[in-house]
């Protein structure tokens, strides 16, 4: 009996098929609050009995017809406000307007409350032969007054509370959407860069090695066929694992080291228990980029290079470092460096970092990746 009313209830307060927030899942679902709704007039009506069980002049039915009325003709209310609070959703950001909204009924609410409520009363009272017996109008009306004011603010402040949580979470998730959406499209925009840049550099190095080298000229061509897949593959997904993310960017340093040989050395310094680390895809190309765009090609001196990875208390710490050539003091980041640093602030926000300085000798570029829910 009790699962047939909840049933019922929950379909009461089903929200329309065009809901905005019924379709995005409110906090609460609608069985949810019938629930809450059936238990709260099962309390009142048990509250009831206890006044009046050790009263002989009162049958055990009599409080449950007046709360059984008082809540059939509530029920009607809250339907119609949970029905059309979508209406109302715009102004939750605004409460006293949204309570304005609702509170504007309940003249009529009040009105159909006494024209309904104590017809039903006096009906089932006349069907048994007895007379329904109340204080004066007068008084009946401004009771029900303040009863139903009470009532009404009690819980339409749920239901505030109920949609605000609810729109919280839908503006949570539209920027969620927003953020992964943006990271996406910089990430094409990464992609879009290093793949006509790579191959105006690296076959123009082909072409000179053919008639030098062939044997660099063959690695160099397979390296950039190696690199030209992982960028291609790398669209299916955001991030990857950190071993496939040092590989990407050695085969960049392989191809970059043919150009400039003699010139560079690359030193590697990777501890291998973070190479399962998730990192954005592509993310550390653009600082080895820097790296020999800056610090290699302008200058005829030998450059160290050197990348290392470790673990730094709850963070991936990633440096590109490079001797040889200071930041100047007039120094802008460039495109590749904004992005970098834009995709880590979407991803993880504050937790992440990307700083680049002068140290040394050189320059350096840190990357600070948060490891929560990584092992140790």
């Amino acid at each position: 009996m009790e699962a047939a009313t909840l049933d019922f209830m929950n379909e009461l307060f089903r929200l329309p098929p065009t809901a905005t927030l019924g379709e995005q899942g409110t906090p609460f679902s609608p069985k949810t609050l019938a629930t809450l709704w059936v238990a709260f007039w099962l309390l009142m009506i048990s509250v009831s009995l206890q006044d009046t069980l050790h009263s002989p002049l009162i049958r055990w039915w009599e409080p449950v017809l007046w709360e059984g009325s008082s809540a059939l003709i509530a029920t009607g209310w809250m339907w119609l406000a949970v029905r059309f609070r979508e209406q109302y959703a715009p102004y939750l950001d605004r409460p006293l307007i949204w309570f304005g909204r609702y509170l504007r009924w309940q003249p009529l609410v009040i009105l159909t409350w006494l024209a309904m409520v104590y017809p039903i009363r006096h009906g089932v009272y006349a069907a048994v032969g007895r007379a329904y017996v109340h204080p004066g109008w007068g008084f009946v009306v401004m009771y029900e007054s303040v009863k139903l004011t009470i009532f009404t603010g009690l819980w339409l402040g749920i239901l505030f509370g109920i949609d605000s949580y609810g729109q919280w979470q839908l503006q949570r998730r539209r920027l969620l959407q927003m953020q992964k959406a943006l990271a996406e499209a910089q990430l094409a925009h990464l992609q879009a860069q290093l793949r006509p840049h790579f191959l105006f550099n690296a076959l123009n190095t082909v072409s000179a090695l053919m008639h030098t080298d062939v044997a660099r000229a063959d690695r160099l061509v397979a390296a950039l066929g190696d690199l030209l897949r992982i960028s291609l593959r790398s669209t299916e997904s955001e991030m990857t694992p950190l071993a496939e993310e040092i590989r990407t960017l050695a085969l960049y340093g392989d191809i970059m080291n043919e150009r400039f040989r003699d010139r560079v050395t690359l030193n590697w310094q990777t501890d291998q228990a973070l190479l399962d680390t998730p990192v954005p895809a592509l993310l550390l190309q653009p600082l080895l980029e820097n790296v020999f765009k800056h610090g290699v090609e302008r200058t005829v001196a030998r450059v160290r290079i050197h990348i290392s990875v470790r673990r730094d208390s709850d963070s991936l710490e990633i440096v590109v470092s490079n001797s040889g050539s200071m930041l100047e003091a007039e120094h802008r980041e460039g495109l590749g460096f904004r992005s970098c640093r834009e995709r880590l602030n979407i991803i993880y926000g504050n937790a992440a970092s990307l700083r680049v300085g002068n140290e040394g000798d050189g320059v350096a570029a840190r990357v600070l990746i948060p490891l929560v829910g990584t092992a140790s």
